[in-house]
């Protein structure tokens, strides 16, 4: 690896134990849900859904400009200040506050926000993604919010934005965004081989077949973060192609504690490595870039014409 890329200022990499913040992932979890569906009913369709995703800002997470009529609107998250701040080309910005509140409050509350504005938008109450789908307007369960895991889970999106955009200037095919999915609560960067992918069967809990197939129509190797669940407690790194090639697994990646898991068809790599690292920066960068190459060369990507030269060194 080429370490004259490797950036080399220092974030934050707090602790992020899943059981000590759970239930305040998960109320989080739906508020996003509901912001990334506005943002998703009111955006024009793009490519692989990436009209439907938020952005990493300086305070949290974002919509980023949402056209409305003959203006534009945009919803942020802030994870300093612990607001939702509803701001546009109409009216002054209006701040909800984030607190210990049901979703089916904070669902009422933006709705009603949003129309005192004048902006009427619909969305489709339930979540998407998760087996479980009680609507949003009725789900009274999950009502956590602590403000010091929101901030800590902030300064690590910035830390893994800020790598995931050194490692997307070693690329220059077709490559998304650094986003953040609401469906998973991922942050996700995928580049793309140039080729058709085989069709994808189209599974995924609450999500219709078409989008998935949709996004998964062309051939990826996709990287992201992820904070756990229930099911699978740990924060982690991960890092997967499709269509997989039957060799993928079998690569030898960085770091030494990275794993391939043979039923998630993944690599992972668990955030407490990165975060107890001599060098975060190096050893995430350098999972990505193994497990890219992974996936490129079991792949036959075109390489030469998809990487800077000085990349391919």
């Amino acid at each position: 690896m080429n370490n004259t890329h490797i950036p080399q200022c220092s974030g934050p990499w707090p602790e992020l134990a899943y059981e000590d913040w759970k239930d305040t992932l998960k109320t989080v979890h739906m508020w996003t849900q509901i912001v990334g569906k506005i943002r998703l009913v009111a955006m024009p369709w793009q490519n692989h859904s990436w009209h439907t995703s938020l952005y990493i800002t300086t305070h949290g997470l974002s919509t980023g400009s949402i056209p409305y009529g003959n203006g534009i609107f945009e919803i942020d998250l802030d994870f300093i200040n612990h607001k939702l701040n509803i701001s546009s080309t109409f009216e002054k910005t209006l701040e909800i506050d984030l607190y210990p509140r049901s979703v089916a409050d904070f669902y009422k509350t933006v709705f009603d926000s949003l129309e005192s504005i004048g902006i009427m938008i619909s969305i489709y109450p339930r979540p998407n993604e998760l087996p479980e789908n009680t609507p949003f307007y009725e789900n009274e369960e999950n009502k956590s919010y602590d403000k010091k895991a929101m901030t800590d889970y902030w300064q690590i999106a910035v830390q893994v934005h800020n790598i995931f955009s050194y490692f997307r200037s070693e690329f220059i095919g077709k490559c998304s965004p650094i986003h953040f999915f609401w469906g998973a609560f991922d942050i996700a960067l995928t580049r793309f081989s140039g080729r058709i992918a085989p069709e994808h069967p189209g599974i995924a809990p609450n999500i219709p077949s078409d989008v998935m197939k949709e996004a998964y129509s062309q051939e990826v190797s996709s990287a992201g973060f992820w904070p756990g669940s229930d099911d699978f407690p740990e924060p982690v790194f991960y890092s997967y192609c499709y269509p997989t090639p039957k060799d993928f697994g079998a690569q030898k990646v960085l770091p030494e504690q990275a794993f391939y898991s043979e039923d998630m068809g993944e690599y992972f790599l668990p955030y407490k490595v990165v975060r107890s690292s001599s060098n975060p920066n190096s050893t995430l960068l350098c999972f990505l870039k193994t497990t890219y190459e992974a996936a490129a060369n079991t792949g036959n990507w075109d390489r030469i014409s998809l990487e800077r030269a000085w990349a391919l060194h």
